[in-house]
């Protein structure tokens, strides 16, 4: 919610005196936040930088670690307690093989890349190493790493003053190292937006909402209108920046609550990405739903301006009915990812979204007594689509019971330097941590060299 200086905008305290406005109050106006930046600089920011089309990235995080037996690196010959109770099914793809579980994307894999030899997890139920490519236990600048959003906001900006050019959709979740660590050493200016719980409930108008409340905010508005007004009657122009003007035409702006909104969207386009399951394990009251929507208004935010949008789903630390719950999870998962690729495609976003699915670990290759796969940091999987990668293949393998990887290991970094690399980004670009040092994103990796 935008908080606005009621010495400035509060009706309670009248208006701005008449004749021509001073620039320390037009920067008064101009400090107002949007997502921690001021709107001056977002605008200048805008017009210098904006381009035609933009880069961005979604990113799926599947928290608890995903059994990636269960479902892109199946193991058919393997005894029954490895290969477990999923059967493969053939893909788009000659001689590949995913989880029955997984039919879409088996049948489009064409437009995905599957890594199969994912290491360097540090077994940390977290998000933090899949949001900021680093582990939590290494080396830490002062104030923490960055996650992946941050970065872009502070190293592009925002593609549209009105849209935060990083964006949080994960539920807040009850173990609270899965929830995002944040912006670490850029700041609380760098923040993700998160448009759930009480944000969200202070940008859209409830009908419920209280009268005096809502008498409020229409005094509130009300006076900002006439104060614009006497703005454009008594204050000279010349000279004046014309980025802190524009920002007065942003503090009611709606775009976001319409990126946000998926009444506008197209029903039959709604209906492919499938029905939320809030109650699709028998913890999902702790955050851990399956929320079809939100890979919908993560395309829909990045469509709008949005640079960086992350959506948690579900939970996959099963160390206890691993196939019962793969079963109700896995194919929703599979439904919603698809859609959401072949949605990109067929709006030609697929060049410029990069997409990104993986969690902070995989799972045993044998199944335990409560038939559940416990931690597996050894390695796991990534899917990746968009972007303009080079789909359409696998990358790296396993040994025959899932162990290790016997070809091709790919690292967590190697992921993020191909991330940053197609967003434009050097992976050896450097920014300043919060006691004035240098810190490399990605200082011992490179783009994979398959994918770019």
């Amino acid at each position: 919610m935008l908080h606005l200086p009621n010495s400035v905008l509060a009706p309670r305290h009248g208006l701005p005196r008449t004749g021509p406005l001073s620039r320390r109050g037009w920067l008064s106006v101009g400090s107002l936040a949007l997502g921690g930046l001021t709107l001056p600089r977002l605008l200048q920011a805008e017009q210098q930088t904006r381009p035609a089309r933009h880069k961005s990235i979604i990113m799926i995080y599947l928290t608890g670690g995903p059994p990636h037996q269960d479902m892109v690196d199946v193991k058919p010959e393997a005894p029954v307690e490895i290969r477990g109770e999923f059967k493969p099914i053939a893909s788009k793809l000659p001689g590949v093989q995913l989880s029955e579980l997984m039919p879409c994307v088996a049948g489009m894999l064409d437009k995905f890349a599957i890594i199969r030899s994912l290491v360097g997890a540090e077994d940390r139920h977290s998000s933090y190493q899949c949001v900021t490519g680093h582990t939590f236990r290494g080396p830490q600048p002062q104030g923490g790493w960055p996650e992946i959003g941050s970065v872009l906001s502070k190293l592009h900006g925002p593609v549209d003053p009105a849209i935060p050019p990083a964006i949080d959709l994960s539920m807040p979740m009850a173990h609270q190292p899965y929830n995002l660590p944040g912006p670490g050493f850029l700041g609380m200016a760098h923040t993700p937006f998160k448009p759930t719980g009480d944000g969200m409930a202070d940008m859209v108008l409830q009908s419920e909402i209280a009268p005096a409340r809502l008498h409020q905010r229409s005094q509130l508005l009300a006076g900002l209108d006439q104060w614009r007004r006497k703005i454009d009657r008594t204050a000279p122009t010349a000279g004046l920046d014309e980025f802190t003007q524009q920002a007065l035409g942003i503090l009611t702006s709606s775009r976001l609550v319409e990126a946000l909104n998926l009444e506008r969207e197209d029903p039959r386009v709604r209906a492919r990405y499938g029905q939320d399951d809030p109650k699709v394990l028998p913890y999902s009251d702790l955050g851990y739903q399956a929320h079809m929507s939100k890979f919908l208004t993560a395309r829909r935010l990045v469509e709008a301006g949005a640079r960086c949008v992350t959506v948690s789903f579900a939970d996959f630390d099963w160390h206890g009915a691993n196939f019962k719950n793969g079963r109700k999870v896995i194919p929703l998962l599979d439904q919603g990812l698809a859609a959401l690729v072949a949605d990109l495609h067929e709006r030609g976003l697929d060049r410029d979204v990069s997409v990104v699915v993986w969690g902070e670990f995989g799972r045993t290759p044998k199944v335990n007594d409560k038939a559940g796969r416990d931690h597996w940091p050894r390695v796991g999987f990534a899917m990746l689509a968009g972007g303009g990668l080079r789909t359409g293949q696998v990358i790296g393998a396993t040994n025959r019971y899932g162990e290790e990887p016997i070809a091709r290991p790919i690292h967590y970094q190697d992921v993020f330097a191909t991330l940053y690399h197609q967003l434009g980004i050097d992976p050896l670009t450097t920014i300043a941590d919060l006691a004035g040092r240098p810190q490399t994103l990605n200082a011992t990796r490179e783009p994979i060299r398959e994918l770019v």
